[in-house]
């Protein structure tokens, strides 16, 4: 197994260099505001906590933002190991002066050098000089870690990532008991997901805040380094590009380079959204969907992908005036697409990108290869391909309990969003299984239940129950995959909790008493309908034959509070629609436009009104530390407190090193 020690060898190089870093710097006419990767070295001068680690081999861009002093400007720069200077392959290296952000001195350069890899395992120092037009330099050293691989265990073939976003402990708790139910103080049965031997649990911080949104959360996990907010796959800079920050290698990218892997990323939520594209995409905004569902097909060379699945058609439909609203739903524009800078392309051998609103990005996908399915009877029809893009809805796909009430016949919601036939994340999971295990050099898989989270900050809370009993179904589907190929590595977690969620207990009343207390406030609503403690007993709810519960209005039903909510109307009974996704392209359109416009004012004629925590109409992330489970080969290595990137560096230990039989054994 890997040691996250930093070795003893590099001590004293790295307090050389320090003081010697600190000494020039003093006296030294340029200056360096920023050095990447991030260090406490250069931001501190402390030489721990190590913030920037990969695998060996792992490649990384290095990047600094140099300041000359007045009247001078940067001529030139140097990276260098270890006291040991790097010499760039020719077109890899970049200084920009323009399009840089506001605030900057007069004269900044941003320097790169791309695509960077190191394999020998320990902490290293980073030092960069600058020389300005005068000739005088100025040196900063910051320092990363390259963690080692064990050799010589039984390696995972294939990696399977549940990712139930949004899902802290209390939301796998509330499922399993709308699920499963209770019976004197025991569970009558277990979610798939707690049936996994090996548990930990999950920091979840981001490079900038105890709290993370979705893009660091997900891609801590997939390259093992700390990203700010709303970025995936890239370091911060002080440029205003989206697509030019630099870049870290994802673990499709590197397993696909090392070992042929494919990668399958299969969601609920519109493919563009942060998560799905935090397994593929390098972009310090994650709102610029015409490039990132590019990017996904651009750089398929790169990823290995062979499955993509979720929504977002809105993206991939042809867009060629540009139109704020286009008539076929199509969201593409220019301003979110992507154009690279050279030394990214040449380095990576990454696509260059181009500015193409009226790009026909499904022809492009049948055009490279890939079945295309756009609803549930064509997924079925398609067979096991080699592979496969499905899309089946213009961005988020309906929730669980719509789509299984289309199914039941008594809801015409998805009907309303103009997508009746959609797949469940379970049958995606499995024809996306089916799919990936064609490749005999394995897959990563990244299989998200997205609503959870986008349910939880709604605060509705059947609806995010319900989308994690759907979530739990797909679980299930790739443990049974692992089951017949024990090579197989099956993790099972979340990239933050959502909203605050707790389970307060149950209500006292019958649903028809509830129903009947309609409008009556809070004196009847919460002192009259709350159980706590005892008076919560336990709640019961009926299971129909597809697996869903028959009702989430049942008597004594359980109920649900949130510690990062904004203002709400709370009544406890099931809404009847859910509330409008600003994401969908005709949700200002009839019906969708008659929706509930948001929780502040849905529910507020038969409901009382909880002041909330937060401003804004939606509940927020909170940083709460969140379960894992593993099951299958390396799942050994999943257990006590961990950060998230440590997750990365021990998916890398099981596809690479191995796992001894010693360590399965124990």
């Amino acid at each position: 197994m890997f040691d996250p020690i930093p070795a003893r060898k590099y001590l004293s190089l790295i307090i050389a260099t320090v003081l010697a870093s600190t000494a020039i710097v003093s006296c030294a006419a340029p200056s360096v505001l920023r050095l990447t990767p991030p260090s406490e070295l250069f931001a501190s001068g402390n030489a721990a906590p190590v913030i920037a680690r990969f695998l060996p081999g792992q490649r990384f861009d290095l990047q600094a933002t140099l300041r000359p002093d007045t009247g001078a400007t940067i001529t030139g720069f140097q990276f260098a190991v270890d006291g040991k200077t790097l010499h760039a392959k020719p077109g890899t290296t970049s200084m920009v002066t323009t399009g840089l952000v506001s605030g900057l001195p007069a004269g900044t350069a941003v320097v790169s050098q791309r695509a960077y890899a190191n394999t020998a395992p320990g902490v290293h120092v980073l030092t960069v000089t600058a020389t300005q037009s005068d000739g005088q330099t100025s040196t900063a050293s910051g320092n990363f870690e390259i963690v080692g691989i064990t050799d010589g265990g039984r390696v995972a073939k294939n990696i399977i990532i549940l990712l139930g976003d949004g899902m802290g402990a209390s939301q796998r708790t509330a499922a399993r008991i709308m699920a499963k139910g209770y019976a004197q103080g025991k569970a009558k049965g277990l979610l798939a997901m707690d049936t996994f031997p090996y548990t930990g649990m999950v920091m979840t911080a981001s490079l900038n805040s105890i709290v993370t949104d979705s893009a660091p959360g997900m891609a801590n996990y997939v390259n093992g380094n700390k990203a700010n907010n709303n970025q995936e796959g890239v370091f911060p800079d002080d440029t205003v590009a989206a697509f030019d920050n630099p870049r870290i290698e994802y673990l499709s990218e590197y397993l696909h380079r090392l070992q042929g892997k494919s990668l399958g990323i299969v969601t609920t939520a519109d493919v563009f959204d942060a998560t799905p594209a935090a397994n593929a995409v390098h972009t310090a905004n994650r709102g610029n969907g015409t490039g990132i569902v590019d990017q996904y097909l651009d750089d398929r060379q790169l990823t290995g992908l062979s499955v993509l699945m979720g929504g977002g058609r809105k993206w991939f439909l042809a867009n060629p005036s540009a139109v704020p609203q286009g008539a076929n739903g199509s969201a593409r524009r220019s301003s979110s697409d992507y154009i690279l800078p050279s030394d990214i392309v040449t380095a990576w051998g990454a696509a260059s990108g181009a500015l193409d609103a009226g790009r026909d990005v499904i022809g492009d996908f049948q055009a490279a290869g890939f079945t295309y399915a756009a609803d549930k009877a064509e997924l079925d029809a398609a067979g096991v391909p080699d592979k496969l893009l499905g899309l089946f809805a213009y961005s988020n796909m309906n929730v669980a309990m719509d789509k299984i009430g289309k199914r039941r016949g008594v809801s015409t919601i998805v009907d309303d969003y103009g997508f009746p036939d959609q797949p469940m994340l379970d049958e995606m999971t499995d024809k996306a299984l089916q799919v990936l295990a064609k490749n005999p050099k394995g897959f990563v898989a990244m299989i998200e239940g997205a609503s959870i989270d986008k349910q939880a900050h709604l605060m509705d809370s059947d609806r995010w129950i319900e989308e994690t009993i759907e979530f739990d179904r797909a679980v299930q589907v790739a443990k049974d995959f692992a089951i017949e190929h024990p090579d197989t590595l099956v993790i099972v977690t979340a990239d933050h909790e959502c909203a605050g969620a707790a389970i307060i207990g149950a209500s006292v009343v019958s649903n028809g008493t509830l129903h009947s207390y309609a409008g009556t406030g809070q004196g009847t609503l919460r002192d009259k309908v709350v159980g706590t403690y005892d008076a919560a007993k336990f709640p019961k709810y009926t299971l129909a034959a597809d697996g869903y519960p028959v009702s989430t209005d049942v008597d004594n039903k359980m109920l649900i509070g949130y510690g990062a909510n904004a203002d709400r109307y709370e009544a406890w009974v099931t809404n009847e629609r859910p509330t409008q996704d600003s994401q969908q392209p005709f949700v200002a359109q009839a019906p969708l436009n008659t929706y509930p416009a948001n929780p502040a004012v849905r529910n507020a004629s038969n409901g009382f009104l909880i002041t909330g925590q937060v401003s804004g109409e939606q509940a927020v992330h909170t940083a709460t530390d969140i379960p894992l489970s593993a099951y299958g080969r390396g799942a050994v290595f999943f257990t006590g407190v961990m950060d998230n990137t440590d997750v990365f560096f021990k998916l890398g230990q099981a596809a690479i090193g191995g796992v001894r039989h010693i360590e399965e054994d124990n």
